[in-house]
């Protein structure tokens, strides 16, 4: 029986994946004996197609949808098979010679270059999502299938900047020129992949599909962050993941990145810092968990330090400072407030201390509670967020929390 080549069918992917793009159209290729071996709809696969034409066998319709298809053949010397490109749904028809024209186009494009590796598509599509370069979310989940990916579960964005192992270290070592020369380079690749290596496994992952490197010594590790995938990480005193989605699990997942660090600089022997975002729905929210983690990285190195896991929630003043997005400013002023959310004595205690000015005694007669009520109410508010609201960093954060949050409110009842 003859093999269809794994390199064919990587050319395969990358036509049927830009063709799709192209041409809002179900697209296949079959191989040499009529067999689909990649298509923009997966369930296809592996179904042949007759060479008369009759496409019942792969369930488009039969004869009656056969005008509606284009049929181009695919040479390659991996081998050869067919395009097939079915009418766009829901869209206006184009050009059956256009529509040739662009296929035979991509095709010519495709064998006359560099056919990528299943490694450099990979790296291609996280780059993709991290980036929200998603003009079409079928074709992202097809692609990824394909690659071994699973986007199912709910992931977060770690971000892992080893520059100083991977590339400062190979530049010291080396005379100063205009460009790398390739050893080194490839000395660059080696080390990015050490440390995906250990990255794996630690997580005891059955491959490195999603780990990208990103460049600049960037590695990008699209983490599963439900419970089930961080249940050894995890607290019952963390926040529920019904009390705010978007910033559930995080503390576990802090927690797993802390550990992370640790060994990856058992692993390297040099600096590491480490930067997290919180899980957003769907896989356009990978952008903006990539977002989260790129700005608490950058923030977080220049502020605290290196060596450490940085996240959004743990800057301080800063976060609120230094991210733009209104919103990420919001989700997390409801995030830090989040343990307040079940306790309106205590919020009405904070935003009466902040009212006036924090003087305890002014706090407690406007309250009509004694100054050892108020002091305990202090204590526990600072228990139960970790922020103290007598501590002048703390109490900006938090009145800059209560504000953020009353805002929110205003808009949703205006």
């Amino acid at each position: 029986m003859i093999q269809t080549s794994s390199r064919f069918i990587q050319l395969a992917s990358v036509v049927t994946d830009r063709v799709a793009e192209l041409l809002y159209a179900p697209v296949f290729v079959t191989n040499e004996r009529g067999v689909v071996v990649t298509s923009s709809e997966p369930d296809r696969i592996g179904r042949s197609v007759t060479p008369s034409g009759n496409c019942e066998a792969i369930g488009w319709g039969g004869e009656k949808a056969l005008s509606h298809f284009l049929r181009i053949p695919l040479q390659h010397d991996t081998g050869t098979g067919e395009v097939i490109v079915g009418k766009p749904a829901d869209r206006e028809m184009i050009s059956p010679r256009l529509a040739q024209a662009l296929v035979e186009l991509v095709i010519n494009q495709s064998t006359q270059h560099h056919l990528p590796s299943q490694h450099e598509l990979k790296n291609e599509l996280i780059d993709d999502l991290l980036h929200d370069r998603i003009e079409d979310e079928t074709i992202i989940w097809n692609r990824a299938k394909r690659l071994g990916i699973d986007l199912s579960p709910p992931r977060a964005v770690i971000l892992i900047d080893a520059a100083c192992y991977v590339v400062q270290e190979i530049v010291q070592e080396s005379h100063p020129s205009s460009s790398l020369p390739e050893n080194i380079v490839e000395t660059e690749q080696r080390r990015a992949q050490a440390v995906i290596s250990s990255i794996v496994s630690f997580f005891h992952l059955p491959n490195d599909t999603i780990c990208a490197y990103l460049g600049e010594g960037e590695i990008a590790v699209l983490k599963a962050s439900n419970s089930k995938n961080l249940g050894m990480w995890a607290d019952c005193g963390d926040v529920a993941e019904g009390l705010s989605s978007s910033w559930a699990n995080l503390a576990a997942l802090k927690r797993a990145a802390d550990a992370l660090l640790l060994r990856l600089r058992n692993d390297t022997g040099a600096t590491i810092n480490v930067g997290i975002g919180r899980y957003h729905p769907g896989v356009r929210g990978l952008a903006h968990s990539y977002e989260d983690a790129g700005a608490a990285l950058s923030l977080g190195k220049r502020l605290q330090g290196n060596n450490q896991v940085h996240c959004l929630g743990e800057l301080g003043i800063a976060a609120f400072v230094g991210v733009a997005d209104e919103k990420t400013k919001i989700d997390l002023a409801k995030y830090l407030l989040s343990p307040l959310d079940h306790e309106p004595e205590l919020l009405t205690t904070l935003n009466t201390f902040f009212a006036q000015d924090c003087c305890p005694s002014a706090t407690a007669r406007h309250l009509s509670i004694h100054r050892n009520t108020l002091s305990y109410r202090l204590d526990k508010i600072a228990s139960l967020t970790g922020l103290e609201p007598r501590k002048f960093d703390d109490a900006v954060q938090m009145r800059l929390c209560l504000l953020l949050r009353s805002l929110q409110s205003g808009y949703r009842h205006s």
